[in-house]
């Protein structure tokens, strides 16, 4: 038996043979041609050609009710129309004489490079999708057949690396696991991984080409694959694998059940998502509704800083196809490690601590009220909480609402329909958690950021990987600020619930249950196990806990406030403006 380790993307047990996945390996000619415009007609038409096949994949993934997945696709298509950064170049290389082949590997592995030297480790991933494109493109111009690439029986795929088009095309029936040398958790390749919940394993450097037909174990959780294990581990990881398929079936039947404590305590199960894409995993994980919409994924997804139309297009998808849940949409939330080259924010020493968030918003009123209108307009078609992001002080609060009421005496003024919200702020910092009391005065509900309340509460960067040794998530003073946090708020009325990666921790529900948390808010695919945690729960055994809200008699007041005046190209160029 051996046993190697990677990279978990999935957790899971997978059993048996492995295949190994070998894509084509082509040799491209160096030579010179002389008719040029037939290698520049070549390769227009593999562009057509690998454009209709992404489009297809689009559409199939789509039937299949795979949004997020399908995104991928279509941002492929949208790629290959992009003129300065992959058309042009390979035809200035044809016309040199060199052939469509050596054009396509040259150019699309420039624009890759480009990619990989950026320090921004999402757009690092992106290069894997020129490479993508470049290989699809090659495909074609050499005729190669790569329909049966996978074999004809269940297996665990090995392979260096797999683009999402290789990954999609892949028979689901026949796949057990999936193992690959290279990737990154930010690639789409994971992304699809997660989404059909294969157990996956990447930076495996030991993959070889020898494994191919030897039995396997993935085993997700311990991030190793075993090649040809012993009885021992054979019989261990048999029973956890029975065990997992058990504990899923159960899961399921968690749907539709009420998250409430064996002795009647309440918690609402919110999500946390990105945008439309996600209103899927929303309903297919029942959760009660939104507890955090990240409304900055709509700025990160457009070139320009997107109009008022556009947001409310957005906004209205989501609320429109998840009513009547509740859907928390946080405004603006830009700085920090989340830059959009547009907004032409200046490079700061210490962002995490800089200008972001509500302070952008603030000192850029034109900005901010382009999207309180879209989000007051998209009120009307459901069921909206409209949360401020990075509040430490109670004038911002009030700010934010004398601009949230300025636009709504402006749409009203206009004869557009404004529906009913709530007003809510993340409690992320340790500023805001201990003033809560006189921030509760001003909202309906609070949003316990805990990835930053944890970052600031203990001066650690978050996003330093040096700094892992030092960090605690479940850090005492952490913890005592949410409890006090959500004590002021229900001192006040105010409904209080979580939003960070806290709110899945399996070892902190009772704690935060005993602490009488309202709502935790979490990816969509840890709602049900959490409701199995809640529903397993009796909280009779603590003999006080923090008094729940009352529903309040009415709307927090309108304060009023008046704003001060504000101080590469194509596809690619959306990331970077």
């Amino acid at each position: 038996m051996e046993v190697f380790k990677g990279t978990k993307i999935v957790n899971g047990i997978a059993i048996g043979k492995i295949k190994v996945y070998k894509a084509p390996v082509y040799t491209i000619s160096e030579e010179l041609v002389s008719d040029i415009a037939a290698e520049i007609a070549r390769f227009d038409a593999a562009r057509e050609k690998v454009q209709a096949e992404q489009n297809a994949l689009y559409d199939k993934e789509m039937k299949a009710g795979h949004k997020d997945t399908a995104g991928i696709f279509e941002a492929h298509a949208m790629m290959l129309d992009d003129e300065e950064t992959l058309i042009d170049p390979c035809k200035e290389l044809m016309a040199e004489g060199h052939t469509a082949e050596y054009a396509v590997r040259d150019g699309f592995d420039a624009a890759a490079a480009m990619f990989l030297n950026m320090e921004d480790e999402y757009f690092k991933a992106r290069s894997a999708d020129v490479i993508d494109l470049k290989n699809a493109m090659l495909d074609v111009l050499f005729g190669a057949d790569t329909a049966n690439l996978q074999g004809t029986e269940p297996a665990i795929l090995v392979a260096e690396d797999l683009a999402p088009s290789e990954t999609v095309k892949l028979d689901k029936s026949l796949l057990l696991g999936l193992v690959t040398r290279q990737g990154s958790s930010n690639s789409h390749t994971a992304i699809l991984a997660r989404s059909m919940n294969w157990p996956t394993l990447i930076q495996c450097h030991d993959v070889a080409d020898d494994w191919d037909g030897k039995f396997a174990i993935l085993d997700g959780y311990n991030s190793c694959i075993y090649i040809e294990p012993d009885q021992d581990i054979i019989d261990k990881l048999s029973a956890k694998q029975k065990e997992d398929k058990e504990k899923e079936a159960k899961l399921q039947e968690l749907k539709g059940q009420p998250s409430v404590t064996k002795d009647g305590q309440h918690v609402k199960l919110y999500a946390n998502i990105g945008g439309p894409k996600d209103i899927n995993a929303v309903i297919d994980n029942d959760a009660e509704g939104v507890g955090l919409f990240r409304s900055e994924f709509v700025y990160l997804n457009s070139k320009t800083d997107p109009t008022e139309d556009e947001q409310f297009a957005a906004y209205k998808k989501v609320l429109e196809g998840l009513a009547p849940r509740m859907v928390i949409i946080r405004t603006c939330d830009i700085g920090a490690d989340k830059t959009i080259d547009y907004m032409n924010l200046e490079k700061e020493e210490n962002p995490a601590l800089g200008f972001r968030a509500v302070r952008i918003c603030l000192t850029r009123p034109a900005f901010f009220k382009r999207q309180l209108r879209a989000l007051l307009r998209a009120s009307a078609y459901g069921n909206l909480g409209i949360m401020f992001p990075m509040i430490i002080s109670l004038w911002e609060v009030q700010k934010c609402k004398g601009i949230l009421n300025e636009c709504k005496a402006e749409l009203e003024a206009e004869g557009v329909k404004v529906g009913n919200y709530q007003i809510g702020i993340m409690i992320e910092t340790p500023a805001a958690a201990l003033c809560a009391d006189e921030l509760a005065e001003e909202v309906d509900f609070f949003s316990l950021g805990t990835n930053d309340l944890t970052q600031y509460t203990c001066a650690i960067d978050r996003q330093s990987a040096s700094l892992e040794p030092f960090s605690n998530t479940h850090h005492p003073a952490v913890l005592r600020l949410i409890r006090e946090t959500i004590e002021a708020g229900h001192r006040h009325n105010t409904w209080v619930g979580i939003c960070g990666e806290l709110g899945a921790d399996p070892t902190l529900t009772e704690e935060f249950l005993k602490m009488g948390v309202d709502e935790l808010s979490v990816n969509p695919k840890s709602i049900l196990p959490l409701r199995g945690n809640v529903r397993n729960a009796d909280m009779s055994k603590y003999k006080t806990q923090s008094p729940k809200p009352e529903a309040k008699p009415e709307p927090k007041p309108e304060v009023k406030a008046e704003a001060k005046a504000e101080k590469p190209k194509g596809f690619f160029g959306r990331l970077f403006g």
